[in-house]
């Protein structure tokens, strides 16, 4: 297969796998960039010379709009509800300060490139959720006990270590214990990604969460559930997750600091100039940068 259709294949399934809200965000994406792409190729090769700059700045703004509106519309809305201090506000302020000293197309590609970021940003998070839930599934459901020659399902909690459980063909191994009877292939791949299934005997050593291949286990338990290798796989990942929920909440209040920061009333007052006619942003950022040398 060619490279160019492992491309496509590539990109296809990227697409499948995205959600709705992601798959509009793609579309406002593809659209900003070639109407950013004729603007440039405009501007560069002189098809604008000579315009004014209240009509560059209303066609600039067109793309600005179908890339940006969301984030506008979340600065003024958290803004409304005493949370300014946050990306959606600096990402409104550089903009509107690029627009603001002219810059119209640098404007249009801050929001574009933003944009994208956020987009696989947001799908590598929910591949990652996608990856914790099918990581759910190896929690095993229940344990065969041969009671007077019967099986009973039973929950793992409640078996005992140096229990005998059978594990049937296709079934999941619900607890860590030792091969007592019985020889199969045991597919490891959900705990340890080895597509190649080990086999299993009389005296071998097997971990919960794994499949029991095509023979019949007889198993002693050696550990109780909670303390199973698939119990302490899914609470390390109940831990990192919220261990990351704080983290990331803790980065979001640092950067509010630094927003703060870095953003003075005089700045924010200076944006508007331009918009109203009036070059006093220019001019006060030439001192600035005087001041800076």
């Amino acid at each position: 297969m060619c490279l160019r259709h492992k491309v496509c294949r590539l990109q296809k399934g990227m697409v499948n796998n995205m959600t709705k809200k992601q798959k509009k965000m793609l579309y406002r994406i593809i659209v900003t960039f070639l109407l950013f792409a004729v603007l440039m190729v405009c501007e560069h090769t002189g098809g604008m010379d000579g315009w004014n700059k209240i009509v560059l700045f209303v066609i600039y703004l067109v793309p600005y709009l179908v890339i940006g509106y969301d984030i506008v519309y979340k600065a003024a809305r958290n803004i409304s509800h005493g949370q300014v201090f946050d990306e959606n506000f600096l990402m409104m302020i550089a903009t509107f300060g690029a627009f603001g000293v002219g810059e119209y197309s640098e404007a249009v590609a801050v929001m574009l490139f933003y944009q994208v970021g956020e987009l696989f940003q947001g799908y590598a998070v929910g591949k990652s959720r996608q990856s914790i839930s099918d990581m759910m599934d190896i929690c095993p459901e229940y344990a065969n006990i041969e009671e007077d020659g019967v099986l009973k399902q039973v929950d793992p909690d409640d078996v005992e270590v140096g229990s005998i459980i059978v594990v049937k063909p296709g079934e999941r191994i619900p607890l860590d214990g030792i091969v007592v009877e019985g020889e199969s292939l045991i597919d490891t791949a959900a705990l340890t990604g080895e597509s190649v299934p080990r086999s299993a005997k009389a005296g071998d050593e097997i971990i919960s969460g794994c499949v029991n291949g095509s023979g019949t286990l007889k198993v002693k338990t050696t550990k109780e559930f909670d303390d199973s290798t698939v119990a302490k796989i899914l609470e390390l990942v109940e831990n990192a997750s919220s261990k990351k929920a704080k983290g990331k909440q803790a980065v979001s209040s640092y950067a509010g600091i630094g927003d703060l920061k870095d953003v003075n009333m005089e700045d924010f007052r200076s944006l508007f100039n331009p918009v109203l006619g009036d070059n006093e942003w220019e001019e006060y950022m030439r001192e600035r940068r005087n001041q800076e040398d």
